[in-house]
């Protein structure tokens, strides 16, 4: 797939998922603005991959924080997830080659 430019977003929301809890995902941040951008713009220094997803960042953005992902939201995320996935293997990919 094509790199393209990141544009910065007008909202952003980060998930987090407790294998061990069997729970769904939560909200553990959701912003709107310059908080949004600040948040994307920090995100790949420790290494979380960034997904342009405006409908479902809003839909998550939504949700109180520590919310647990609702399950009309649960296929949007799995997509993201293996998206992120299917990143984080081709950075490893990448690393093993260098």
């Amino acid at each position: 797939m094509p790199e393209r430019e990141r544009r910065s977003p007008d909202r952003a929301a980060a998930l987090r998922y407790d294998r061990e809890g069997g729970a769904a995902p939560r909200v553990v941040a959701a912003g709107r603005g310059a908080p949004a951008r600040a948040g994307a713009a920090a995100a790949p220094a420790p290494g979380g991959p960034v997904r342009d997803d405006a409908a479902l960042a809003e839909a998550l953005a939504a949700l109180a924080l520590d919310a647990e992902v609702p399950q009309e939201l649960w296929a949007a995320v799995a997509e993201a997830l293996v998206w992120a996935y299917r990143m984080d293997l081709g950075a490893l990919r990448e690393a093993r080659r260098a």
